[in-house]
């Protein structure tokens, strides 16, 4: 029996709200989380409005939600402050999904409903992209050309009424995400000639949000999860999908903002703020910046996922006392030591949910660049607030150069070894470090990429003793084992 409103229990009422939000993209993040927090204010009778899902790539799920009323089933699954939390969600959120290739029509008509007042999307990074594009094509090319094609049609609709202007919340994983896609939008309507009257109205109706987004929500389980949950629901799911306890949406907006936005008032993890930069730090720094300072220790201590690693004692040791002991400290940003410290347990709680398959390869994507953009400020900022090396990050960094030491390249890509087999080493660096591994010796290896300073925007080795604690791990890492290394440090504190 497939999930649909009719077996799904939920009063007919939710069928009949309004349609208030217009979404481009159907994928398992906004599934998890902005049609998560709206479907919860639904049922609480505080914001009373659905969503209108834009597709626009082919293929997917579009008969997945006609077949099952647009319906969909989130599966939380992990820990909250150490408690195993499970829980099973129907949502409603979504009222339709319409294909931008077949459907356009049907979209701009929505532009003329005067409920409809926001816009969300996750279109993936590269969505929020300038492209010469002419927004008369049906539909026009890019996500911005599609939005300014939408807003363009209500500005018309209305006669350029103020009262019926839109919020725009993007949440694509790049800083500043609304201020990005609002001079993209500028740029297109001048591109695109638009009149003067539509730019004003642009400029004083429509408001760009930036937004941060923290939910892992790794989608549809594997076929024997999903089973499982299937028979424990007594209903078969197609759109069903998994996602951990912890929530995070932060925007940057007023009081009108959050007035319109009014499913903030349900859920904590909805934040609305004049500046959300404290979030962007604390998610960066903590959660990223561990990530990255832990995966190649990890991976070459031979552990597949994050949940295997903080399973084992060392590496469990490791990841905490890195984030509390070091990170949280060195965060390049006025913020509370409490706070810093309840988001750390926060975040341990998460990187051992057992329901999530996060594997470490797949964190060693773009190594380099994250090492530069999470970690390096936090380092400089640590040393210079207490005077001495960080000696957890000189351990990840250590791991992070061996993890890069390519022992052969094929047709372009780069593969190290580890236990006699191979891995792909996804770095737009691979060729810069496999020919420092070919040419030089592991000392003046540490030196030379750590003196780089196109690579990191700073010469490391003037950070006293950094240079020396990298090169004593990275040559421990060679003769002894990465695992055992990471063993002997923490059991004895120190090197040896």
């Amino acid at each position: 029996m497939k999930l649909n409103k009719h077996n799904s229990g939920l009063s007919e009422s939710f069928f009949e709200l309004p349609e208030k939000v217009i979404q481009f993209g159907t994928g398992v993040l906004l599934r998890g989380l902005p049609d998560y927090f709206i479907n919860k204010a639904n049922q609480q009778g505080i914001f009373n409005g659905r969503i209108v899902v834009v597709k626009s790539t082919d293929g997917g799920e579009s008969a997945a939600f006609d077949r099952q009323d647009s319906l969909y089933t989130i599966c939380e699954r992990g820990f909250q402050q150490g408690n195993v939390h499970e829980k099973n969600i129907i949502s409603s959120a979504i009222s339709r999904v319409l294909s931008a290739k077949t459907q356009w029509e049907s979209i701009l008509e929505c532009a003329k409903n005067p409920d409809l007042q926001i816009i969300i999307s996750n279109t993936t990074e590269v969505g929020i992209q300038l492209v010469q594009d002419d927004i008369k094509q049906y539909p026009p090319v890019s996500f911005p050309g599609k939005v300014l094609a939408f807003l363009y049609e209500r500005f018309k609709a209305f006669e350029g009424s103020k009262e019926h202007g839109m919020v725009v919340v993007p949440t694509e994983l790049i800083t500043d995400n609304g201020k990005k896609l609002e001079g993209i939008i500028f740029e297109l309507a001048h591109l695109n000639a638009l009149e003067s009257e539509f730019i004003d109205w642009l400029e004083s109706s429509v408001t760009f949000c930036n937004s941060l987004v923290d939910r892992i929500v790794p989608g549809k389980p594997n076929d024997t999860i999903k089973q499982a949950i299937e028979q424990e629901l007594g209903y078969e799911d197609d759109l069903l999908i998994v996602s951990e306890v912890y929530r995070l949406w932060a925007i940057e907006g007023n009081q009108k903002v959050k007035n319109i936005l009014s499913f903030q008032q349900v859920d904590e993890g909805v934040v609305i703020e004049p500046n959300i930069d404290l979030y962007r730090e604390l998610k960066l720094r903590l959660l990223n910046g561990t990530h990255t300072l832990s995966c190649g220790l990890a991976f070459l201590s031979g552990f597949k996922t994050v949940k295997e690693a903080m399973a084992n004692e060392a590496m469990s040791a490791f990841v905490s006392n890195l984030m509390l002991a070091e990170l949280a400290l060195g965060i390049p940003y006025k913020v509370d030591e409490k706070i810093a410290q309840r988001f750390g347990m926060q975040v341990l709680d998460r990187f051992r949910n057992p329901s999530l398959e996060h594997q470490w390869i797949s964190i060693t994507v773009q190594y380099t660049s994250k090492m530069k953009m999470r970690n390096v400020p936090t380092l400089l900022n640590y040393y210079q607030i207490f005077n001495c090396v960080p000696e957890y990050v000189a351990l990840g960094f250590a791991a992070y150069l061996l993890f890069m030491k390519a022992e052969k390249e094929e047709n372009g890509k780069f593969y190290g070894i580890f236990n006699g087999n191979e891995y792909l080493i996804q770095d737009d660096k691979a060729e810069y470090f496999y020919a420092k591994w070919q040419k030089l010796a592991v000392n003046d290896l540490v030196v030379s990429i750590l003196a780089d300073k196109n690579l990191w925007e700073a010469d490391l080795t003037t950070i006293p003793q950094f240079t020396q604690k990298v090169q004593s791990f990275i040559q421990l890492m060679i003769q002894n084992g990465v695992k055992e290394t990471l063993s002997s440090y923490l059991n004895k504190g120190e090197l040896v």
